[in-house]
């Protein structure tokens, strides 16, 4: 019998150090406890209708109280005694039949499996209600950034913990290229996600390569945005590379490019740093497309811009062969980030000057080559900004290589069919 009582002690000692961990209200430990001792009176003696159950958090005990009505014959031991036994068990002669008589039972009267039932389940219970708590807590904070500690990292995902001891994940397709962590590094995100996977922890995503996560970042830094009075409309991004933030001020007295750039750009070389030196265009927003890509394509000046006809065709735009460079970027990035602005995707054609246009008259488009050249050479070569076989060929073999990102024999190749286009 000792050996039982001690089992209990060990139950309600552990139901406090449970509480006090997991941080759960009292009105709900109550609860959950009252119906873990409910369910197993139930199991025990078949019906738990005739029992009270009270539960005293503050002193870390439970009162079970067993009702039977007091009758002449008794039908059902579990629910009905004679006076003769409510006398002998209670030592009081005040009852009468019909009465109800509570008699108060052992925790230990389940006995030690009904007690290691009772703690298997109230863990369970305690654990569904702290996973339901925490994924509450970080849906309702999608969308914010999470600052905390690395405490596992691995090929495939970084582990970081917050005060409670809760795992967060940032998976490497989350990370900004060239990122590398090691373990006590402390790291910002935005809480891209919660998840409830196979009943288990919930599964909290976090993201630096998300278009939010800057977002977040200007909100942060520049009190303008944070008060209302600047919006920021678009982001776009490249991660690693390249990102455009379009702004728009509600105050004609406030630059908003001037507002998030900041004083020698004391604003904007912080969000800079946290994104591993991620280049930013802070560009005024537009609702007029052709003069959103104008901007967003800036220092590079523009000819002209053919829309297209739909928001399906490809936006043509033209430059002069100087500026081309310039506006496609390295890689391509900047036509990409100027196409993501206006959910469009942009071409760069050279336009030549009249008297140049004149002598290269005679030149071919590349598309004219499809039956010769592949495709997606073709594609890459024109996001390069080289539409025309003349384009290409005023390029050194080595230069086009680099650029469209070419193996050599495939550009020597190329070059083989564009000149073979004007040999006599």
């Amino acid at each position: 019998m000792e050996k039982r009582k001690e089992d209990v002690v060990t139950l309600i000692d552990a139901f406090k150090d449970f509480k006090e961990e997991k941080n759960i209200d009292r009105p709900v430990m109550m609860g959950v406890l009252k119906d873990v001792f409910m369910t197993q009176l139930a199991k025990t003696y078949g019906s738990a209708d005739n029992f009270d159950v009270i539960i005293n958090v503050d002193k870390g005990d439970c009162e079970i109280y067993q009702n039977f009505d007091i009758v002449e014959e008794v039908d059902n031991p579990n629910t009905q005694m004679t006076l003769e036994q409510v006398i002998a068990d209670s030592g009081e002669d005040d009852y009468e039949i019909g009465d109800t008589y509570s008699k108060r039972l052992s925790l230990a009267s389940f006995g030690r499996r009904g007690i290691l039932n009772i703690r298997q389940n109230l863990q369970g219970r305690i654990m569904d209600i702290d996973k339901a708590n925490v994924f509450k807590k970080y849906t309702d904070k999608i969308g914010e950034i999470f600052t905390g500690e690395i405490y596992q990292t691995w090929s495939k995902e970084v582990i970081i913990l917050d005060e409670d001891g809760n795992e967060l994940h940032l998976p490497k397709a989350e990370q900004i290229p060239g990122e590398r962590f090691k373990k006590a590094d402390t790291v910002r995100a935005i809480i891209k996600s919660v998840e409830m996977k196979n009943n288990t922890t919930p599964y909290i995503l976090l993201s630096r390569t998300s278009e939010d996560f800057l977002r977040k970042l200007f909100e942060m830094e520049v009190p303008e945005i944070y008060d209302g009075l600047i919006t920021v409309k678009k982001v776009v991004r490249i991660p690693g590379e390249r990102a455009k933030v379009a702004v728009e001020s509600y105050d004609d007295r406030i630059d908003p490019i001037g507002a998030c750039i900041g004083v020698k750009g004391s604003r904007i070389i912080g969000i800079v740093r946290e994104l591993r030196n991620e280049n930013i265009d802070v560009i005024q927003w537009t609702s007029n497309p052709q003069l959103l890509i104008q901007r967003a394509l800036n220092p590079a000046r523009i000819s002209s811009i053919d829309m297209g006809s739909g928001p399906a065709d490809k936006v043509k735009v033209y430059m002069q062969p100087e500026e081309v460079k310039k506006g496609i970027g390295r890689g391509g990035v900047n036509i990409k980030l100027a196409g993501m602005l206006v959910d469009r995707e942009i071409e760069v054609w050279r336009e030549l000057p009249k008297d140049q246009a004149a002598q290269e008259e005679e030149d071919v488009l590349l598309s004219e080559f499809s039956n010769e050249i592949d495709q997606w050479i073709i594609d890459k070569l024109e996001e390069i900004g080289c539409d025309t076989a003349k384009a290409v060929l005023a390029y050194a073999p080595e230069d086009i290589a680099r650029r469209a990102d070419l193996e050599e024999d495939t550009v020597d190749e190329v070059f083989r069919i564009l000149k073979a286009e004007f040999e006599d």
